[in-house]
């Protein structure tokens, strides 16, 4: 991930663990390409965002929270009103599960954690009351289990514009050959742009796309049966099928360890 100007005024100050910000966003707004000084934890208590990172793309609804190490360059996309709720850690806390970004599951208690913090401002360690806040963050955001929602975006433009086109309407899943006219290139030359600029040839691709969908409804709660529908498959059956090959257990076992792992 390419890194730019390095914005440090909501970085926590000195004697500050933690600091906040709470931002109510319209729809399609953009926060533009930046990065911060701290680590972070961006969460939408309500609305959906997308964020780019390179060329990676994270789709976060309001189940989900984005954490991303210091320096790293993001940009926000707002499809529909957001209310953003962002903690800033000072870096040397290592708050995050990791040293990359990476999507984690925001249980009910960690989602009242953020809600405190954002009511308190700041955390300082000096205050008994706010460390055990920032502690239990913290503890809850170590143990959060990560989901696999990343996409990497082709940066073609013909390429993009058929990327786009099937994350617009994953339950239609029109065939490439409609897309790649859309878009005013042969099958055979998006092909090749895809497996180029992202490892995988386009039907690859879109599964991936399908099953970050799929993980977003289903943790959303919907039946497993309209989750399938809902992305583009037929059958439920094809759907349990190619969602067991690639997190290892059915839809409904995924969840249950979900819940597990979360609650425990």
């Amino acid at each position: 991930m390419r890194h730019t100007k390095i914005l440090r005024e909501y970085d926590p100050r000195p004697g500050e663990s933690v600091s906040t910000l709470a931002w109510e966003y319209p729809a399609q707004f953009e926060v533009p390409e930046h990065a911060h000084g701290s680590d972070q934890l961006i969460y939408a208590i309500s609305g959906m965002m997308e964020v780019r990172s390179g060329h990676g793309l994270w789709v976060i609804p309001p189940q989900f929270g984005l954490w991303i190490p210091s320096g790293t360059s993001h940009r926000i996309r707002m499809p529909a009103a957001v209310s953003m709720r962002t903690l800033y850690f000072r870096p040397g806390l290592k708050a995050g599960p990791r040293e990359t970004c990476a999507v984690l599951h925001i249980t009910p208690l960690l989602r009242e954690l953020v809600v405190e913090a954002v009511r308190l401002g700041r955390l300082r360690s000096s205050h008994n009351y706010e460390r055990a806040v920032r502690d239990m963050v913290m503890g809850q955001m170590k143990k959060a289990t990560p989901v696999p929602t990343f996409i990497r975006m082709p940066a073609e433009e013909r390429a993009l514009r058929v990327a786009r086109g099937a994350m617009e309407d994953a339950g239609r899943a029109r065939s490439l050959a409609v897309l790649s006219k859309e878009a005013g290139a042969s099958v055979r030359t998006i092909q090749r742009i895809f497996r180029r600029e992202t490892g995988i040839d386009f039907e690859s691709w879109r599964r991936q796309l399908r099953l970050a969908k799929a993980v977003e409804l289903l943790v959303a709660g919907r039946p497993v049966k309209e989750v399938a529908f809902s992305v583009g498959y037929r059958q439920s059956s094809a759907f349990v099928e190619t969602f067991r090959r690639t997190f290892g257990s059915t839809p409904k076992a995924w969840m249950r360890r979900l819940a597990d792992r979360d609650g425990g």
